[in-house]
């Protein structure tokens, strides 16, 4: 029997299941293009798209996802102008 807990709980994995797909998507993408840049550093991991850096974060995941958002961000602001 199904829930609405259960049902929401569903929908929430399913969500994140297809915002992860994004990310890595994204990240195959750039990285076949040749425009995806990263190393470890004693900061954590640098992220860079484009030879811009646009993320430090001490999981590499993590600097994945906020690399990918400020990209997004900034092709949207470009793409508004």
């Amino acid at each position: 029997m199904r829930t609405a807990v259960g049902e929401v709980r569903t929908a929430a994995a399913n969500a994140a299941n297809a915002h992860d797909a994004a990310i890595w998507r994204w990240f195959s993408a750039v990285y076949d293009e040749g425009r995806l840049r990263w190393c470890r550093s004693a900061n954590g991991w640098l992220v860079s798209v484009d030879h811009k850096h646009l993320s430090t974060e001490p999981d590499f995941y993590d600097a994945i996802r906020v690399a990918r958002e400020r990209y997004m961000a900034s092709a949207r602001r470009a793409a508004a102008a």
